[in-house]
């Protein structure tokens, strides 16, 4: 019995071991394929480099273990049709893999093919990054994916702060997939692609030249260059005639044009001097001594003239590409046989004669697919291994410069640590994050042999002048308008433009385009909407910085402080100190003033010979100010009896006669105005009342009054000039005028500077300024701005404004001042003449006295030597006698029993 189970399964064993034998039965030959242009930059490198790997791998042993590996080749001419027949002719010949194709868009076909039939698809040089592993699950990419190239690219442009960039491309999927890499690059460093420049795929001289002569006209002048590789470098040779390669100038250029330089024989580097100052970006590479020799190796193949052409990056991931299909096939070996099958959905299609029999599915695609992905080791190009997308994992991109007809390497930049002038695998582990390093490179040479960094943009050339409009105003032309006979563009707004550009550290060639008639004031909206409509590229007057100017153009730095006032006739009866108005604060100073000293001066002349003048201090001090100010109204009850104090009050009531004639007439002056006057208060009242509004024509108070406070269209009226401001503002709002007007600030200054009865009404209810209208992001608006700021710090901005309103007097100065009022300065000769004549009698008085000290005075030899301070004592002595004499005297006249004759003696001792 149990020999009888033995059997059995002995011969089952021998029959496993014999399956399993033929499963793993390697072939003698296995084929690939590779389709490519043969006669082009890349694919004359790609050619010799995969012919060069096959050798290679054929004469190691322990790499498919005695397999020959076999390598079909096709050309398709950079023709999609081509390349779809190709692929087929390949597959027929039941090939395991497919190496490329170099162009973007026969990848995008084939590709479809290739996931059919289950074959895979291993490209060197399809750099489109929309070659998605999702779509296309059997393409796998063992060259960078130009995501990460315009990365490079976009970090390069913010490296270096430029803002705008050109970018011109061929019109094929690899360039316009390449651009919109770019863009987006780019839209995450803050940087626009301000313009994309299309090339036909075949494009000639002629396209280059016209595509090159239009953009000369516009602003950025950082071109990014992303075609496919021409060894002739036409686009560079154009500009270099068409003087594009100047200083003015930055040239850069994605790996096309290392890949055409590496591949130039050295007979024909001599175009190089048509490259001076580009940069462009080359694949990294890492140096290795397998590197060293296969170049070493390719030097000697191109003595020998089995290649024409020097070896780019694009023959070192060909070589790679090789040797990675070669070692996944050995893997497939290990596991399964090399089987194809035929379709069944090929053969229900086969209606017609196409032998769709003959494309067969290859069974171990997915395996292959696999085992590809799994592919890790070190080639010529490093590390060769895939990432989650199916793309190598780049080693990042060198910098080159040309220079003197060199090709200089500055620097080099990878993912994470971003520019370095190290090569980045010798940084690996040393930073993590570009941030924390100092990024740098080397000194770059940029066109028109300069090592300053070009500021990449101009606003115009003299072929091209900036286009400013300015409006041609019909009122209020100090501010800017066009001069009818000459045509000439002035006003404060064009001196503030023109002293400002003389700041703008380069040259700004201009045109001034007149906006408007000149019969009436132009639209300020229009004209801000044909600047955002690039009708004009700058806008240059009084215009108002407002929201919705803002949502469509950049105003540069506020040159006038501006806001809307509302104007109308002067309005004082509400005032209960209206009678204070007719004199300044310092005529009322003045005028009591000299009150305080005429009423000394009297006292001082009356108190000897005045009883009214005597008394008790506190009688006296009441009596000298009542009789001051009494003088005023004619009522003073005391009577002057000295020669001097009788003088002094002649010319002080000639004084007070002048003063209160003119402020008699001041008061009728200001009690009239307000006759005329209208009762607005400010913008509630005129916004809640039924009074007719009027407004500037072109100026946005008519849509602020319209759409912010929802004033009816029916109450706004439109008035072009001040003269109808006058009329309007007269008439009032009962006689067809307006109530008030509502008008820009600097509009109603200048207005009220030749209008003296006319006032602003409160404040300004909106705070906005004047500035200068330019396109989005126009770097123009930057630098004006800046020079608007040192205008106005160096005072150039009120000397400007001086020059056009200060003649003679500023606009807008003094107006809180009224009309009316009367100042120290026009009396001031009367104050004099009454001032001189007062102390004049104060001084007469003064020496009298001292006169007559003198005379009563007992001469002695030794007076001469008396102390000072006696001497006053005397003299003070002296004046309380003669005050005593003069009792007697009053004494004697209430009383006339006194005696005559001791009445006489009495005054006689007085007597002067």
């Amino acid at each position: 019995m149990k020999r009888l189970v033995v059997v059995p399964l002995f011969i089952f064993m021998i029959w496993v071991g014999f399956s399993g034998s033929v499963c793993c039965q390697r072939p003698s030959a296995v084929n690939i394929g590779a389709i490519f242009t043969f006669d082009s930059v890349i694919g004359r490198a790609a050619k010799a480099a995969m012919e060069a790997a096959v050798s290679d791998v054929n004469a190691d042993p322990g790499i498919l273990n005695g397999t020959e590996l076999s390598l079909i080749i096709k050309d398709v001419n950079c023709n999609v049709f081509m390349g779809s027949i190709e692929v087929f002719q390949l597959i027929e010949k039941e090939v395991v893999a497919i190496i490329g194709p170099q162009s973007s868009a026969i990848a995008h076909t084939i590709s479809e093919i290739a996931n059919g039939l289950k074959v895979p698809l291993i490209s060197y040089a399809a750099t489109d990054p929309t070659l998605s592993a999702l779509q296309f699950p059997y393409f796998l990419r063992s060259t960078p994916s130009d995501s990460y190239q315009m990365t490079a690219m976009a970090d390069f442009i913010d490296f270096y702060g430029w803002k705008e960039v050109i970018v011109i491309y061929v019109d094929d999927d690899y360039g316009r997939n390449g651009v919109s890499a770019l863009d987006n690059a780019l839209e995450n460093k803050m940087t626009e692609l301000s313009y994309k420049l299309s090339l036909p795929v075949h494009f000639d001289e002629n396209d280059i030249t016209v595509l090159l002569n239009d953009s000369k006209f516009l602003g950025p002048r950082v071109y990014v260059v992303h075609v496919n590789p021409d060894p002739r470098l036409r686009i560079f040779t154009l500009a270099q005639k068409l003087q594009m390669m100047t200083s003015n100038y930055v040239w850069l250029a994605t790996d096309w044009l290392s890949a055409t330089l590496d591949s130039l024989s050295p007979m024909n580097q001599t175009s190089l001097h048509n490259l001076q100052g580009v940069v462009a970006l080359r694949q990294h590479t890492p140096e290795s001594v397998h590197k060293k020799d296969f170049l070493s190796r390719w030097s000697k193949m191109q003595q020998k003239g089995l290649v024409s052409t020097g070896l780019n990056t694009y023959g070192l991931y060909a070589y790679d590409t090789v040797w990675a299909v070669a070692s996944s096939i050995n893997k497939l070996l290990n596991e399964k046989n090399i089987t194809f099958s035929v379709s069944d959905g090929l053969i229900d299609r086969n209606e017609t004669d196409m032998h769709l029999e003959k494309l067969k599915v290859f069974d171990g695609g997915n395996i292959l697919r696999r085992k590809l992905l799994e592919t890790n080791f070190t080639g010529l190009t490093g590390q060769v291994q895939f990432d989650h997308d199916r793309n190598i994992v780049s080693g990042g991109y060198d910098v080159i410069n040309i220079d003197k007809m060199k090709i200089h390497t500055v620097g080099y930049w990878s993912s994470g640590l971003g520019f370095s002038s190290v090569p980045p695998e010798t940084l690996k582990g040393k930073k993590n994050d570009s941030s924390e390093w100092d990024q740098k490179l080397q000194d770059i040479t940029w066109p028109g042999g300069k090592t300053e960094r070009p500021r990449g943009w101009v606003i115009a050339d003299d072929e091209r002048p900036l286009q400013i409009g300015v409006p041609n105003r019909a009122s209020f032309v100090e501010f800017v308008t066009e001069e009818h006979d000459s045509h000439k563009i002035q006003g404060y707004c064009i001196d503030i433009f023109l002293e400002a550009r003389k700041l703008v550290p380069y040259d700004v060639p201009y045109r001034f385009e007149p906006f408007g008639d000149g019969r009436s004031n132009p639209s300020y909206d229009e004209l801000v909407r044909m600047v955002a409509n690039d009708v004009f590229d700058v806008a240059v007057g009084d215009i108002a910085i407002v929201t919705n100017r803002t949502r469509i153009v950049d105003f540069s730095q506020p040159y006038a402080s501006s806001g809307l006032v509302i104007v109308a006739l002067i309005s004082k009866n509400s005032s209960a100190w209206v009678f204070i108005r007719p004199f300044t604060v310092e005529m009322w100073c003045v005028t009591a003033a000299a009150f305080v000293m005429i009423a000394v001066v009297i006292w001082v002349l009356e108190h000897r010979v005045n009883d009214d003048f005597r008394g008790p201090p506190s009688r006296q001090l009441v009596t000298m100010f009542l009789f001051s100010f009494s003088t005023l109204f004619k009522t003073n009850q005391e009577a002057t009896i000295s020669s001097l104090g009788r003088l002094v009050m002649v010319v002080w009531l000639f004084l007070l006669m002048v003063i209160t004639s003119s402020y008699t007439a001041s008061l009728s002056s200001i009690l009239t105005v307000q006759q005329l006057s209208t009762p607005v208060t400010g913008i509630d009242s005129l916004i809640a009342s039924n009074w007719p509004i009027g407004y500037q024509v072109g100026s946005f108070a008519y849509s602020y009054l319209l759409e912010s406070l929802h004033i009816t269209r029916s109450r706004l009226v439109p008035l072009g000039s001040p003269l109808e401001y006058e009329n309007a503002l007269r008439k009032g709002p009962s006689n067809g005028g307006v109530a008030a007007i509502v008008d820009e600030l600097p509009y109603v200054e200048l207005f009220l500077a030749k209008k003296t009865d006319f006032e602003i009404i409160g404040q300004p209810f909106t705070r906005s300024g004047w500035g200068f209208a330019f396109q989005r992001d126009s770097p123009l608006a930057v630098d004006m701005s800046t020079a608007i700021l040192k205008l106005s710090e160096t005072g150039m901005l009120q000397e400007i404004r001086k020059r056009w309103f200060c003649k003679p007097k500023c606009s807008g100065e003094g107006r809180q001042s009224e009309t009316h009022q009367l100042h120290l300065m026009n009396f001031w000769g009367l104050y004099l003449l009454c001032g001189i004549i007062t102390l004049t009698a104060l001084l007469a008085f003064l020496l009298r006295m001292v006169r007559q000290f003198v005379r009563s005075s007992p001469s002695s030899p030794s007076s001469s030597t008396t102390h000072c301070s006696q001497v006053i004592y005397n003299f003070f002595n002296f004046i309380d006698e003669k005050e005593e004499a003069i009792k007697k005297i009053f004494t004697q006249c209430e009383n006339p029993q006194i005696n005559v004759n001791s009445t006489r003696s009495t005054s006689h001792d007085i007597s002067v």
